[in-house]
């Protein structure tokens, strides 16, 4: 009997190992890249502009805040299905998977574990359905590796409490209507819920970017903001933003394999077609080594995320799992997008192919929500006992 061919993307038939709910969800999400991302991608990222119109469709398909109860409106998925969203949505492009990683897993989120019923009733329903956007203001301008170390601040005013300070490379600020504020308080690091439009707060797009242009990115400025205590969330520490940055994570650890699959397709269909001294190149050892390597490190990233989605979804996932895959997978599809620029040649260096797009929005990935370094250090701690940092 002759062996069945393999997928040349998913060489140890990963998807076998999945639900047919989740095999649904992929299968869905996978659609509506193929069909509504790709063909604008390439455009919306020459001309730096975020598809409005996609947010609706998002919203339909059940993306955002994809795991939370359906009381809310939401799709209540498991985490491998939203892993599995998150690697299809950055197949198209990672500015539209970091849009819906902030509003599920920054926004939606901390208003669920932190937030009173109030909040949750008055927020969630609407930000499932794509009507309120929201962004999460963590990262300051002067560092965001060392979030203890912020500088923005809320003082108690009777009330209310008043906010100052600022931040720095919030995705979707300029396009939230609300934004998930952390403050320095007396009693520690405190969230709040700040709606757009509150006196003294104001958002500043970031323009000149060579990476992530299909994403609004933003600066956020707070003078004297004045929101009652109603809109704090109940949490106090960096226990509160670090359990949201622990949730998105998650999620771009499954990401990146979707840019690097990418990546990988163009770079072999395109390996099988060109021709050099009248062979094509993907017959010289060259190009096969590096397109084994790729199909090596794409297997080794999709059962490292699986797992993790696995012990997620059993209550087990220990954050150090979660930087070893951050790590592993965006350094992974970094590579990859590089390698696969290589062997487009000239080609590879328009936005007509996907690898030099994809690799300068994983200069973004790699970078957000803790650096490379970070989470080998990370990693180091939890192998050596001894903290690094």
């Amino acid at each position: 009997m002759p062996a069945v061919p393999l997928n040349p993307a998913d060489l140890y038939d990963v998807r076998s190992l999945l639900t047919d709910e989740e095999r649904m969800v992929q299968d869905t999400v996978a659609r509506f890249t193929d069909e509504r991302v790709l063909p604008i991608i390439g455009d919306c990222f020459d001309k730096g502009v975020f598809p409005m119109d996609l947010i609706p469709e998002m919203a339909e398909l059940g993306l955002l805040g994809a795991t939370l109860p359906a009381e809310y409106g939401c799709a209540g998925m498991n985490a491998v299905s939203y892993g599995l969203i998150c690697q299809e949505l950055e197949r198209g492009d990672s500015g539209i998977r970091s849009f819906a990683s902030v509003q599920s897993s920054l926004c939606m989120y901390p208003i669920y574990a932190y937030g009173s019923d109030e909040q949750r009733a008055r927020w969630l329903p609407q930000m499932a359905a794509g009507k309120i956007i929201g962004c999460f203001g963590l990262t300051e301008p002067h560092g965001g590796s060392d979030p203890a170390n912020m500088k923005t601040n809320a003082k108690r005013d009777g009330g209310d409490w008043v906010i100052n300070g600022a931040k720095m490379w919030i995705t979707n600020g300029n396009l939230a209507h609300i934004a998930i504020v952390w403050a320095q308080t007396v009693d520690g690091i405190q969230g709040f819920i700040v709606e757009k439009g509150t006196p003294g707060f104001a958002a500043q797009e970031v323009h000149k970017k060579m990476s992530l242009r299909a994403s609004v990115t933003s600066a956020l400025f707070f003078d004297n903001v004045r929101v009652p205590d109603s809109s704090r969330l109940n949490v106090k520490g960096l226990k509160g933003p670090l359990g949201c940055l622990t949730q998105a994570r998650y999620g771009i650890t499954w990401g990146p394999i979707g840019a690097a699959i990418a990546c990988f397709t163009e770079a072999t269909e395109y390996a099988k077609q060109r021709v050099l001294f009248e062979r094509p190149i993907a017959a010289t050892q060259a190009v096969q080594l590096k397109l084994a390597d790729m199909a090596r490190r794409i297997t080794l990233a999709q059962l490292l995320s699986l797992q993790l989605g696995r012990l997620k979804d059993a209550g087990k996932m220990q954050p150090t799992q979660v930087s070893l895959a951050k790590w592993n997978n965006v350094r992974m599809a970094i590579d990859i997008a590089r390698e696969a620029r290589d062997i487009l040649g000239g080609a590879g260096i328009t936005t007509e192919h996907c690898p030099i797009r994809h690799a300068l929005n994983l200069e973004s990935v790699i970078t957000y929500e803790g650096t490379e370094t970070v989470h080998q250090l990370v990693v180091g701690r939890e192998v050596t006992g001894i903290n690094a940092f």
